[in-house]
């Protein structure tokens, strides 16, 4: 039996995915019972339980996310602790429908346990992903309540 995967290749293969667009391959590398944190998500769920849950979640960005994504100012940062790892790295965003190309920032602390995430506290930046899309009189009125 081969070895599992280390913390950094469970990531590397997270964003892979992820700036592929195969987001239908995306929970595999969760564990059945894994939790995601989004941490600075402004509204909406910010805690995910369990993998299918994370996969009707990735089936709904797959289907309704208007970007493309490329990973740049990729650090991989090793702990004491050989389960977890911190991710820092930037999106270069291309906005199909507004046309725009931007940047957003992005922090990880994954947990990996026998080459699956067990938990992640994921730091994205929401807010430049929302102007980006001209989405701000939406997050306003979503914070609002109206």
């Amino acid at each position: 039996m081969s070895e599992p995967q280390s913390p950094r290749e469970v990531f590397r293969k997270l964003l892979d995915g992820i700036t592929a667009g195969r987001f239908s391959e995306l929970a595999e590398l969760y564990a059945e019972d894994a939790v995601v944190e989004t941490v600075f998500e402004p509204v909406g769920p910010r805690r995910f339980q369990g993998r299918a849950v994370l996969r009707e979640r990735f089936a709904q960005v797959a289907a309704l996310s208007p970007v493309e994504l490329t990973a740049t100012n990729v650090v991989i940062r090793e702990t004491d602790n050989p389960e977890v790892i911190v991710a820092e790295w930037d999106y270069r965003v291309h906005h199909r429908v507004t046309g725009r190309t931007f940047d957003a920032a992005n922090i990880q602390v994954l947990r990996v346990r026998d080459g699956l995430i067990v938990s992640s506290r994921d730091f994205h930046d929401h807010l430049a992903l929302i102007v980006g899309g001209d989405n701000l009189p939406q997050l306003v009125a979503a914070l609002e309540g109206r």
